[in-house]
């Protein structure tokens, strides 16, 4: 049995969220990583990039240090669950359906961001 399965929580995919100071270059650097575009607009200083399984994304002064992001098929539930563990949450989600998003700390201070499209 996986972990989904035992707390029925599915996170979705995965990513990390960078905070760069210069998109155009830091698409540069992770091109040379075989890493290509599949969402954003980089006029808007951000963009999503890929290579294989692993997902980039690049923010330009959106926010400060550097994120993990899951994008789950249902935020509001992974929400509850988190809170019913006992952890905090420091954005909460919005409204009763449709995209929503929160975020939190791990243990380490480390961000977290629960968005769900």
């Amino acid at each position: 049995m996986d972990q989904a399965e035992k707390t029925g929580v599915e996170l979705g995919n995965f990513s990390v969220s960078l905070s760069v100071a210069d998109i155009h270059k830091s698409v540069a650097f992770y091109s040379a990583f075989g890493f290509e575009q599949i969402a954003g607009n980089i006029e808007q200083n951000w963009i999503i990039l890929k290579n294989g399984d692993a997902k980039i994304g690049l923010f330009q002064n959106m926010f400060q240090g550097n994120m993990m992001t899951f994008n789950p098929a249902d935020g509001r539930v992974v929400e509850v669950a988190i809170k019913a563990a006992g952890h905090a949450i420091e954005t909460e989600t919005t409204g009763e359906d449709g995209p929503c998003h929160f975020t939190l700390k791990d243990p380490d201070g480390n961000q977290i961001l629960v968005d769900q499209h």
